[in-house]
């Protein structure tokens, strides 16, 4: 009979079925036609057999049923169901009711269990790290949501190639939110989307920063790298109790670099008449200023300082991220940038969006639009807002005080710079993950008796089943070495 014409029901059905599975069962062109059924079954079970012994099928893995891979590999059903029944027995295989036929959790006698290299995380009694939100907040329910409906509703070319730009829906989405919560004065137009401020940095230093770069004397290590690496020096600005001196910049800067919502590390924001004083400058200048609003969501003492951008977009770039928010997880940052800028980046990023997801893009802008994005960031205030006064209010008993503003994620435990050294290498060898001051210190930064110093520790990041714990084990770390 002609398959063509009239095919075998089943096969066509077995084609939808189980999962898929590469085997080479290739027959030999040279061989004869005579025994070349009992050749494939025999090829089949030695090459099953091969897949489990290299570890290209792990224990566990689930097999097709046997009437799909007889339609996939060309053999008859009952080829395949005797050549599992032969690895059953062997013990390379399991079957059970209801849950099909799998590799056998442990290797067949005689046979070496595959070997895997396994990077090891270290492990810590105390996770105090920093640069993340707590896991447990992302907004599961909201984003699967928000997932559904921004699919739903995206037309066909938003599948297509991405503009550098990114999403115009969630520049759309971005451009009034960041007016509306932040005050940040722009349009669409003038905001490119990448995945991280690192990378927005990266972009900006090959192609818009000049030859230096000045940045805060403490601040992130590795955003001071990506700058260096597109070919411009950075140089330090001291930081002191009103954020960083901008009457200290120098004349050699063409543009400058802040965290003036919640100065990281230490945690105080610029004040308003150096705020004022470094617009003056970029302007007197032909300069510019990088605000990195770190942090900028997330104050609890009271409504959040408004974005440095607005005092004169001509001459802010700002950048921002949902890495704090939400998680870093989502690799979403955008630059708002003046109008002059706007074509220089877009080339550097080149015709085609590179690297970020349109995706997850068009589910942030779904969020901001119904309004969860603006739930999720008033539930994570006051999550945050009990941690930090667990925090305070521990240390605030045992006679020290937490400087800095009631912001972000993380916190400054000051110490002497005398006892900076001693007292981390105390907390390494209890296994506390957390940082100190001197990690964030500009290589060029001079270092006397006011430059700032002690533990710097992320609250956001222990599990709440032991946060309590935690605080306490880590109050006794300062207070025993202090």
């Amino acid at each position: 009979m002609d398959k063509s014409v009239n095919p075998d029901p089943w096969e066509r059905i077995a084609q939808h079925l189980g999962v898929d599975l590469y085997l080479d069962l290739q027959p030999d062109p040279a061989g004869s036609t005579r025994g070349r059924g009992a050749r494939r079954r025999h090829s089949l079970a030695s090459a099953l057999r091969e897949a489990i012994s290299d570890g290209r099928l792990g224990p566990g893995t689930l097999l097709p049923p046997y009437r799909s891979l007889a339609a996939d590999v060309g053999l008859a059903r009952g080829t395949v169901a005797a050549v599992y029944q032969e690895l059953i027995a062997e013990g390379w295989l399991v079957a059970r009711q209801g849950s099909g036929t799998r590799v056998a959790d442990t290797p067949r006698p005689g046979v070496s269990a595959p070997t895997r290299s396994v990077r090891q995380t270290p492990t810590t009694d105390h996770d105090f790290g920093l640069g993340q939100p707590n896991p447990s907040l992302f907004p599961r329910a909201d984003w699967i949501a928000a997932t559904r409906r921004a699919l739903t509703d995206a037309p066909d070319r938003t599948f297509g190639p991405g503009d550098p730009q990114g999403s115009e829906r969630l520049r759309n989405s971005l451009a009034g939110y960041l007016a509306r919560a932040r005050g940040v004065r722009t349009d669409p137009a003038h905001i490119v989307l990448t995945t991280s401020v690192l990378r927005a940095l990266e972009l900006l230093s090959r192609n818009v920063f000049g030859d230096v770069l000045a940045v805060e004397s403490h601040g992130l290590p590795f955003h001071r790298a990506a700058v260096e690496r597109g070919g411009t020096a950075t140089m330090p600005v001291p930081v002191d109790g009103d954020g960083a001196a901008v009457d200290r910049l120098s004349d050699e800067a063409s543009a400058v670099l802040l965290t003036p919502s919640h100065q990281y590390p230490t945690g105080v924001p610029l004040s308003p008449s150096r705020r004022a004083r470094v617009i003056e400058w970029a302007g007197d200048h032909d300069a510019l200023v990088v605000e990195d609003d770190y942090d900028g969501e997330l104050r609890y003492d009271r409504e959040p300082v408004g974005a440095l951008q607005a005092l004169n977009p001509d001459v802010v770039i700002y950048t921002g991220s949902v890495s704090k928010s939400i998680s870093p997880a989502v690799r979403i940052a955008w630059l708002v940038l003046p109008p002059r800028l706007v074509e220089v980046v877009r080339a550097t990023k080149g015709l085609r969006e590179p690297d970020a997801s349109i995706i997850d893009q068009l589910v942030l802008a779904e969020l901001i639009d119904s309004g969860a994005y603006d739930r999720h960031i008033r539930r994570s205030r006051q999550y945050y807002r009990r941690r930090r006064d667990v925090l305070t209010d521990a240390f605030a008993h045992a006679g020290v005080t937490i400087p800095g503003i009631a912001a972000g994620l993380h916190a400054v435990i000051p110490l002497p710079s005398r006892d900076e050294d001693t007292v981390f290498d105390a907390a390494l060898r209890r296994r506390f993950a957390l940082a100190k001051m001197s990690q964030f210190r500009h290589p060029d930064t001079s270092i006397d008796d006011s430059s700032p110093s002690g533990l710097v520790v992320g609250f956001g990041t222990p599990p709440a089943s032991s946060y309590q714990a935690d605080v306490r084990a880590l109050v006794s770390l300062v207070t025993e070495r202090v």
